[in-house]
């Protein structure tokens, strides 16, 4: 998701949870993602992860990015799409492990522990460096708007 701010674009960005990410900043945001089932299509796995781990529903106009391959071989395919929402509204899915490892305890975290709206600069320091090319290919295809003023 994007918006205008101030004549600026931001995008919306969410932090990983779970204990690995807890204490990283940098490098540790992502846009809101995840595998896409058998019977979907990645636009409708798009729209399902990211309501799953934001609690908002995405709506509007779709603009198509380019797919991106993440270090880990994981291959991301995106949409942007307009829109304002209250990241203090974050409701995110869960999952399970056993945490701390080894220990045979079983804890469930969050997927995503907090949501924040960024400009480009700052959103390009906090993504996972796979998905920078998203960010670059948002920027080129809004320049064009009439509010693009960077």
């Amino acid at each position: 998701m994007y918006r205008w701010y101030e004549g600026d674009i931001q995008v919306l960005l969410v932090h990983h949870g779970g204990p690995f990410w807890v204490k990283k900043e940098l490098a540790a945001w992502s846009i809101p993602k995840g595998e896409y089932l058998d019977d979907e299509t990645p636009f409708d796995a798009a729209q399902r992860e990211f309501r799953e781990e934001t609690g908002f529903v995405a709506t509007g106009q779709f603009l198509e990015l380019t797919e991106v391959k993440q270090a880990s071989g994981k291959r991301v395919k995106a949409w942007a799409f307009e829109g304002n929402w209250d990241p203090s509204q974050l409701h995110s899915n869960t999952f399970t492990i056993e945490y701390p490892p080894h220990s045979g305890k079983l804890q469930t975290f969050p997927e995503v522990d907090r949501a924040a709206w960024f400009d480009l600069d700052e959103a390009r320091r906090r993504i996972v460096k796979g998905q920078v090319p998203l960010l670059d290919e948002l920027m080129l295809l809004l320049s064009s708007q009439p509010n693009y003023s960077s």
